[in-house]
């Protein structure tokens, strides 16, 4: 076995680490040989000397373990004894851009009260890595994965915050982009300088030869601001940008390629980092007759890159950015013909979506269908449960789950991008169109989750009735968010009800990316108001708040288990349970109406054996009769004794 040749050197290097840890190491590089070498050898073996790669890789996990800090370590010991150490119905995480949320990361670590108060124990900042000058999409435009942005802090304020949240049981994650870099990168400046070790890195042609081959099958991400799949660079040649035009492909069939970012992925995990989003996973590989998504080696990629990093920081997780249809989903959790480790968590948009669809229609028979078709996902990974993020949002779809319920997917998905953008009669919400594509008729949309709710409508005409109506829709979905199953993911501003930025496109970077509408800075004078239970801040603060500390109490809300949704007898309603094994049992209504409705008691004796307890609801629930009854888009937790 080849890792098994390396292990008397292996030994030799990590006796300084004593013999506890030292053999501690030893044993999970064996445990992981198979999930180390079996992908490594797929991807690489036909052109490389497998042996001289292990070296190579093994030697970069052993650099990294000897680098560990101790209190890292610590932590390590803590999450190999607690492999679910995520997957705790205490865990809710928080998601925001340190600048616009604190101004830098000095001021993030002085606001962590904040998110104390809120519930919050898993804190996601997105990009903050080095980016580009100008713009930068965002800041997935990374020119250096090793400097933290000049105007955010530094790596060491980075370690400091790190260390700040494992002090108060908190966790931290961060972004790493997987397929491709900034054009400023050194690597790319390398490469355009004429290294041949570099130019190697990325996916670069000499003509359009093999670029139209590809281009025949690829889609278009950004088709109003960057159409196309490839760029031509002055004195290097055709140049794979998926995304901008400044965004360079890195070629993962080079294993330099991917041994160089094995580096990188252990060097943030030795900075404190506990979760790295790996963004854009499913284009990491590319082949002429495909979109070039979701190929088979980009889940070998993942596989080999958390089997090699579970050796020297097993305290590190994997949350895989993968926006994808539902069946393909699940595989970035190790959910294929038989169990391969590979992501521990992955975002939920099927959940996601089918909140907006059931929002929109009043409707909850597609969300239904859709939902009960999600494969189960291995007991040892989770789900991210979000109603937004920093994205737009897609109207993924599946043809098949639209036609099950009598809907035609194309009027449906056209259905709610008129809704959302306001342009449907009597829609609510006030979000706006983000590249729209003609030739698939996608039209994605953007805006804050209290502008699609009807909050910003509401409060701009002076109705205090639509007031409350977006506010119980707001914490509606949340309510769902926060109890379907996995850990829940509250954007910045939410839990105020922030509105869409109006002032997003007076930056020049953001002026074509409307998007920035639904990123707005944080209003810390709404925030003051938080406390204020007759405010739309108080209402909203404190309701999530509640959802967070009823939830930590909730063992049946423990991600690693399934969630099954129930037929409810009504079509405004969605019902779901959830059990642990330990004989935990939640399950939770949801009213997506404008009237009150009714629950029948077969759905309550469906999944208890008693009359069960409501742990949270929204006001004017009544539990009286034999059934439920549950006010306009009113919700309900219930469990058992």
């Amino acid at each position: 076995m080849i890792l098994d040749e390396l292990v008397p050197d292996v030994r030799d290097r990590v006796k300084v680490l004593g013999p506890i840890e030292g053999e501690a190491l030893i044993a999970r590089l064996e445990q992981h040989h198979l999930d180390i070498v079996e992908p490594l050898e797929h991807l690489y073996g036909d052109g490389t000397d497998l042996a001289i790669l292990a070296r190579a890789v093994v030697d970069v996990v052993v650099d990294a373990a000897l680098a560990r800090p101790e209190a890292l370590r610590l932590l390590d010991r803590r999450r190999e004894i607690d492999h679910g150490w995520f997957q705790r119905s205490r865990m809710v995480g928080y998601v925001c851009y340190a600048d616009r949320f604190a101004g830098d990361l000095p001021s993030v670590r002085e606001r962590l009260d904040y998110l104390a108060e809120l519930g919050v124990t898993y804190l996601h900042l997105m990009p903050l890595l080095k980016p580009r000058a100008g713009p930068s999409d965002g800041g997935y435009a990374v020119a250096d994965y090793r400097e933290v942005d000049p105007r955010l802090g530094t790596m060491d304020d980075l370690e400091q915050l790190a260390g700040d949240l494992h002090h108060r049981g908190m966790s931290m994650c961060i972004d790493l982009v997987l397929n491709h870099t900034a054009a400023e990168h050194p690597w790319a400046q390398a490469a355009l300088a004429g290294d041949p070790t570099y130019r190697r890195f990325y996916r670069v042609f000499p003509d359009r030869t093999q670029p139209d081959a590809f281009e025949r099958t690829l889609p278009e991400v950004f088709p109003d601001t960057s159409p196309g799949s490839f760029t031509h660079v002055e004195g290097l040649g055709w140049v794979w940008t998926t995304f901008e035009s400044f965004q360079w492909d890195l070629d993962w069939t080079n294993p330099d390629v991917f041994a160089a970012m094995l580096d990188t992925v252990l060097f943030l995990a030795n900075k404190g980092v506990d979760v790295l989003r790996l963004d854009a996973a499913p284009f990491l590989w590319k082949r002429e007759g495909t979109d070039s998504q979701n190929q088979t080696e980009a889940h070998l990629i993942v596989q080999a890159l958390r089997g090699l990093v579970t050796v020297a920081a097993p305290g590190l997780a994997f949350k895989v950015e993968a926006i994808v249809a539902p069946d393909q989903l699940v595989t970035y959790l190790g959910a294929h013909e038989g169990y391969r480790p590979e992501g521990h968590l992955a975002y939920n948009n099927q959940l996601m979506v089918m909140l907006w669809s059931s929002l929109a229609s009043r409707d909850t028979r597609l969300a239904a269908a859709a939902l009960r078709r999600l494969k189960s996902i291995p007991p040892g990974t989770a789900w991210m449960t979000y109603l937004r993020g920093h994205d737009d949002i897609g109207w993924a779809v599946s043809d098949e789950d639209a036609w099950s319920v009598g809907l035609d997917p194309a009027s449906h998905r056209a259905f709610l991008s008129d809704f959302f953008s306001g342009s449907h009669p009597g829609s609510f919400a006030r979000g706006e169109v983000f590249q729209h594509n003609p030739g698939t008729g996608d039209r994605r949309i953007s805006g804050t989750a209290a502008a699609l709710s009807g909050l910003d409508a509401a409060r701009a005409a002076g109705d205090e009735e639509q007031v409350e109506s977006a506010l119980r829709r707001l914490l509606l979905m949340y309510s769902v968010v926060y109890s379907f199953g996995g850990i829940p993911l509250l954007y910045m501003g939410d839990e105020l009800g922030l509105p869409n930025d109006p002032h997003w496109a007076d930056d020049e970077e953001h002026r074509t990316d409307n998007r920035w509408m639904h990123r707005p800075p944080m209003d810390w004078d709404a925030a003051e108001r938080r406390h204020d239970a007759t405010s739309v801040e108080g209402r909203i603060f404190s309701g999530i708040r509640g959802m967070a500390t009823t939830r930590a109490r909730l063992l049946a809300l423990r991600a690693g288990a399934d969630t099954t949704v129930l037929d409810s007898g009504n079509t405004h309603v969605l019902a779901y349970a959830r059990r642990h094994e330990r004989g935990a049992t939640f399950l939770g209504l949801a009213n997506f109406s404008d009237d009150p409705v009714e629950v029948g008691a077969d759905v309550l004796t469906e999944v208890f054996r008693r009359r069960p307890v409501e742990r949270l609801g929204s006001p004017g629930v009544s539990l009286t009769g034999p059934g439920v009854r549950l006010p306009a888009w009113g919700w309900v937790w219930l469990s058992d004794h």
